[in-house]
């Protein structure tokens, strides 16, 4: 800013305003600007604006302006992020940010809806700025490295926003009073004085300012124009009603998997039970233990997935996977746990299982359910895993054959624990039976290891101190 006001005092010199030439110079060397305003106005066109240049510099407003003035503003395109691998594209689900609107680092513009999850699109600049144009609509499909919006950088956007409102909120309100005839009108702006009623028709109030009009409501995108015609249009004369809704690009991407599956795995189910009462009555007893200890509840997912671990250990076909005319047998263990949301299932990866503590696989389930329910699960939480668990029995199934999910080998379905009879001993007893289901792709596994590997996790989940003895 004192930049351009030296420019300025060269200008006045240039133009013969000898007095404020000097005087300007020194002020500025000084490092005053509101003194500007209190400099004498003097004849001549250069000296007049002078004045008015001092006048408006005394003010905060003009400040920004020579300081933004003297910065050259500059265009940041944000582009579509990288999706993970195997994704190039996605469906914009809901635009954030509108142009006109001031972003941060880190602010979210958009989202978009992939095959696998929900993804951000951030303003990713330390400097902030004030969108442009956004160059895609909601329900259009984006690509990777496309271009999405411009926003002009502006150091002072940030702090100018809310100061701009709080200015302009005193201003509109005098406007919207000019019947009351006090002399303070006059003050909201240059043109108050000719807005006002001419002397010799003192009579004559002024008219009141049309109400403003009301904000017309932001022109929705195609998918939901078409979405709120249908659901307008009435249903034509004995026609029952109904709905209309364009899938989700999860929802079909999990549609094509599921498909896709049945038509190239040879599926197949194997089925047996688990009485769950030593490891219900470990659970009781030391709940409160292993809360105080690792800051976690213990569960019955972490009995199953660590039992699941030694089984693939113990049956290595049901962790391998055929690739053309090859079977590969992966010595790792990555489970798979299926998780529903409202926009579909997802299925993050426990990495090796094998490796990890009851704590750890609480631990871990708990932070993928909280992601799954607010949408910020990664493409690289979902990606890979050689094995799935699926536990239906929190909705209260009794039985399943659960789908593979592509492209593993086998799945393990779990489902609600009830109280049966059981015999137990040679007698009868009252036991929390739960059933377990087992589908696996029978070009790759056959019976004998199917049922091998689900009986030894029956075995583990009866008795969890197998997995110390490793028996």
């Amino acid at each position: 800013m004192r930049r351009a006001g030296f420019s300025l005092a060269r200008r006045l010199c240039a133009t013969g305003a000898g007095p404020l030439c000097n005087r300007a110079a020194h002020e500025l060397q000084a490092g005053s600007v509101a003194c500007f305003s209190s400099m004498p106005r003097a004849g001549g066109s250069a000296a007049s604006l002078a004045a008015a240049t001092w006048t408006e510099a005394a003010l905060p407003g003009a400040v920004r302006a020579f300081r933004s003035s003297a910065t050259q503003l500059a265009d940041v395109t944000v582009s579509v992020p990288s999706m993970g691998e195997s994704i190039t594209e996605g469906t914009v689900a809901a635009i954030l940010k509108q142009p006109g609107e001031v972003v941060v680092e880190d602010d979210v513009i958009a989202q978009l809806e992939t095959d696998k999850v929900t993804m951000d699109i951030k303003y990713q600049n330390k400097t902030p700025g004030i969108i442009k144009s956004i160059q895609a609509a909601e329900g259009d499909t984006v690509s990777v490295g496309q271009d999405f919006a411009v926003v002009e950088e502006n150091a002072e956007a940030a702090a100018g926003a809310p100061t701009a409102g709080k200015e302009e909120a005193p201003a509109a309100g005098k406007e919207e009073t000019p019947a009351a005839g006090k002399e303070e009108a006059p003050a909201a702006g240059k043109e108050a004085p000719a807005q006002a009623p001419s002397p010799p028709k003192p009579a004559a109030a002024p008219q009141p300012p049309k109400p403003a009009a009301a904000p017309q409501p932001p022109k929705p995108a195609p998918k939901q124009q078409q979405q709120q015609q249908q659901e307008a249009a009435p249903p034509a004369p004995g026609q029952r009603p109904e709905r209309r809704v364009p899938m989700t690009r999860l929802r079909r991407r999990v549609a094509e998997r599921l498909k896709g599956a049945q038509n190239t795995y040879a599926m197949l189910s194997t089925f047996n039970e688990v009485d769950m009462t030593n490891v219900m009555e470990m659970r009781r007893e030391l709940k409160d233990a292993f809360l105080e200890r690792h800051g976690v509840k213990l569960g019955f997912m972490s009995a199953f997935v660590k039992a699941a671990g030694a089984a693939l250990q113990y049956v290595p076909a049901v962790n391998g996977v055929i690739d053309g005319n090859d079977i590969i047998y992966r010595d790792y263990y990555d489970i798979s746990v299926a998780v529903a949301t409202p926009k579909g299932l997802v299925v993050p990866v426990l990495r090796d299982v094998d490796q990890m503590s009851f704590a750890d696989v609480e631990k871990k389930i708990n932070e993928f359910g909280r992601k799954a329910r607010d949408g910020t699960l990664s493409i690289d939480e979902m990606a890979g895993g050689t094995f799935t668990i699926s536990n239906g029995g929190v909705f209260g199934s009794m039985l399943s054959t659960p789908i593979i999910n592509p492209p593993q080998s086998a799945i393990l379905g779990m489902h609600a624990t009830n109280m049966r009879p059981y015999v137990v001993n040679g007698q009868i007893m009252p036991r929390p039976i739960m059933n377990l289901a087992l589908t696996y792709d029978h070009r790759l596994i056959d019976g004998r290891e199917a049922v091998t590997f689900l009986k030894r996790i029956k075995e583990i989940v009866e008795d969890p101190r197998r997995l110390l003895l490793d028996v």
